[in-house]
């Protein structure tokens, strides 16, 4: 045996003494933990778009964060189970949770309303014969009048002699011509105190006199001093000021919770630091087609008419409180169109969406009949950048309680595990196209390979 195969065997000898060392078991060492390896990086704000190495993301001004396989492992492929989303992309977010309380929720409304006149106030004042008006109590629309005031004055031929036959049957001593003569003189507009007078003096007067019944304001005057009149002519429309309507309104949502008689309270710009209480004493049967409101009249005492029609007025309406009701707060909802939806946020940073029933609103707060149950942390702030982050748009969609119709259960298909944190769900159909990405789009495995079909090769994310 020549010196050059002693060589080779004695190599050989210390190679397989080195793989035995290797590979034998060692009982006295513990279990090798290994290293935790990430699968790939990704930008949470563009999620279905993956790198292979970490770095600055080309989509915001961030780091990338690293998937890892356990993670992947570990996200539910069942929906109700929610998604998890790391720590730390929450605290970027900003999201605020809220607890699900159980109260008494109160219903003080907040609205908007405009002082009008009471219209069971408004009188006209109108002619019963024809004639010619010679004097004017008040000439102007907006005047004050007080009660007992003299608003017009008219001269009429058929007046005058019907008071000349009033004059002749007291004269003549018989009563039953005296009471229809004065009769006739009443349904002419003839006062009490102007009969008396007339029958004091034995004299027929040449003209007729009107005067106010109650004090307030012409809103409507219809004849000028030497206006000839006829029978059934508006000479004035007067109202009165001494209680005025405040016309509010209140939203669709809000307005089953109003019911009259309930209080309201009102404030007003001209008048700071004083409140107007009064009473709901209609709510309107029609509904307002283009702002979709409720109308609802408040009456309210106006003392030295300090409220002035057309004032803007903030009113506060207290309905009966509802005792042991479940509320979240109102910025909570997720409103779809179809259904009222809220996250939930579990132990692990882990959301899911739930499909809640609301009912009334009141302040910041909504009660809640069917979905949540008391203790339960809610996402307040955020639910739409968390939507974005884990890809929920199409778990969104596709949840629902067991009455919905089996026909939107086809709307969103599920895609292969492991695209994103929104695992097994399909890519929202807003997501960027691929011409927008500065970067070869990632084959479908995610682990920086790319796909035949991609004329560019090299990592995805990070240009040379």
């Amino acid at each position: 045996m020549n010196r050059s195969t002693v060589t080779g065997l004695a190599a050989v000898a210390v190679i397989a003494a080195a793989a035995a060392f290797l590979w034998w078991p060692r009982h006295d060492d513990g279990p090798a933990v290994a290293e935790r390896q990430p699968l790939y990086w990704y930008d949470p704000m563009v999620p279905d778009q993956r790198f292979d190495k970490p770095g600055k993301s080309p989509f915001m001004d961030m780091q990338l964060v690293p998937k890892y396989a356990d993670e992947a492992a570990s996200a539910p492929q069942d929906e109700a189970a929610g998604f998890r989303i790391d720590p730390r992309v929450v605290q970027n977010l900003g999201v605020r949770l809220a607890r699900v309380e159980r109260g008494a929720l109160p219903q003080a409304l907040l609205a908007a309303g405009v002082i009008a006149v009471d219209e069971h106030g408004i009188e006209a004042v109108q002619s019963r014969a024809a004639g010619w008006v010679e004097q004017l109590g008040v000439k102007a629309v907006g005047d004050p009048v007080r009660r007992g005031q003299l608003l017009a004055a008219i001269h009429s031929p058929e007046l005058y002699a019907a008071q000349g036959e009033y004059l002749l049957a007291r004269r003549s001593g018989d009563a039953g011509l005296q009471d229809a003569a004065r009769a006739r003189l009443l349904q002419f507009g003839v006062g009490d105190a102007q009969l008396r007078r007339i029958a004091a003096s034995g004299q027929a007067e040449r003209r007729i006199e009107l005067f106010a019944q109650h004090d307030g304001y012409v809103t409507e005057l219809g004849v000028r001093e030497g206006a000839q009149v006829q029978p059934g002519m508006s000479l004035f429309t007067l109202a009165r000021l001494d209680r005025v309507w405040l016309n509010a309104e209140l939203p669709e949502a809000q307005g089953a919770v109003i019911a009259p008689s309930a209080a309201a309270s009102a404030t007003v710009a001209a008048l700071p630091g004083q409140r107007f209480d009064g009473t709901v004493e209609y709510v309107y049967p029609e509904l307002s087609g283009t702002t979709r409101t409720v109308k609802l009249r408040i009456g309210l005492p106006n003392r030295n008419a300090k409220l002035r029609p057309g004032m803007y007025a903030s009113v506060r309406l207290d309905g009966p409180p509802r005792t042991d009701t479940l509320t979240v707060p109102t910025e909570a909802l997720i409103r779809t169109g179809t259904r009222n939806v809220v996250l939930i946020a579990d132990e692990g940073s882990r959301f899911r969406p739930v499909a809640v029933r609301i009912g009334v609103e009141a302040g910041e707060r909504t009660e809640v009949l069917e979905g949540l149950a008391e203790g339960q942390q809610v996402v307040a702030s955020g639910q739409f950048l968390i939507d974005s982050e884990a890809s929920l748009r199409g778990a969104l969609e596709r949840m629902a309680p067991v009455a919905i119709e089996a026909a939107d259960e086809h709307h969103s298909k599920p895609s292969p595990f492991g695209r994103g944190l929104g695992e097994g769900h399909s890519q929202p159909s807003g997501a960027p196209s691929s011409e927008r990405v500065p970067h070869p789009r990632p084959s479908p495995g995610g682990r920086g390979e790319t796909s035949e079909s991609d004329p560019h090769a090299g990592h995805e994310g990070h240009t040379p």
